[in-house]
């Protein structure tokens, strides 16, 4: 009993250590991203001239790319911390292959943003603009502005890490393909509805975000069905080992 009380107090602490690192590393990226949140903002708006109504903001818009900064680089930090979490759980060839997803999520991660960034924002931005060109002055505060190309690009940044984390979830074997493959139709409606509802109402931009994210899914599931070859292949050499 004293052991177990033992183990449980060493997991809380190794964990508490991981989430602290974590923590740290946010602050680190965050106060980074401050830093350079004018070359951010010039990147993003050009010459543009984006309106603010009142001080606060300007502390908003500071606040919200050094986040997004955070976030990014936080991604592979935090991935590795819990990585390093499981790994005593963990047998030789799956700390290997577990620890090849770091930096893969990582990439997906930037790569959804950019995704998001220069496909759907464009397209979303002229779509809603043309609806009031006849009708409105269009100026746009820096809040707003902002505000609209996070909701165009996050969720993609998030979605884009699916076949990562499909992989090491049929690695550690808490999914596989067959599951994946039984509840496609549920997952493909999900997605559908996602597209749906981040792009305006017209059927080509439905089409131009829905593709990807279904192409997303069935790349999961023809990676889950690697790694899940893989690992029964393995076990099975293992147990042969052992006869």
């Amino acid at each position: 009993m004293e052991d177990k009380e033992l183990q449980l107090v060493d997991h809380l602490e190794e964990l508490r250590k991981r989430i602290i690192i974590s923590a740290l590393a946010f602050v680190v990226f965050f106060i980074v991203g401050f830093i350079y949140v004018g070359d951010i903002y010039k990147w993003f708006v050009g010459d543009t001239k984006l309106l603010v109504l009142g001080p606060s903001d300007i502390m908003w818009i500071y606040f919200m790319l050094a986040g997004v900064v955070a976030i990014a680089g936080t991604i592979p930090v935090l991935a590795l911390q819990i990585w390093l979490f499981v790994k005593p759980a963990l047998k030789p060839l799956e700390r290997k292959i577990t620890l090849s997803y770091i930096p893969a999520l990582f990439l997906l991660f930037i790569g959804g943003l950019a995704f998001g960034y220069f496909a759907i924002f464009p397209m979303v931005l002229k779509f809603l603009i043309s609806m009031g060109q006849d009708m409105f002055v269009t100026n746009f505060t820096a809040e707003r502005y902002f505000n609209f190309i996070l909701n165009m690009t996050l969720p993609f940044g998030v979605l884009f890490e699916l076949p990562v984390v499909v992989m090491f979830l049929t690695s550690m074997g808490i999914i596989n393909p067959f599951v994946l493959a039984r509840v496609r139709k549920y997952a493909y409606f999900v997605l559908v509805l996602i597209a749906v509802v981040i792009t305006p109402p017209d059927f080509m931009s439905d089409f131009v975000v829905t593709m990807p994210l279904l192409l997303l899914y069935e790349i999961s599931i023809n990676l889950s069905k690697f790694v899940y070859r893989k690992k029964l292949k393995k076990e099975q050499e293992n147990e042969l080992v052992e006869v």
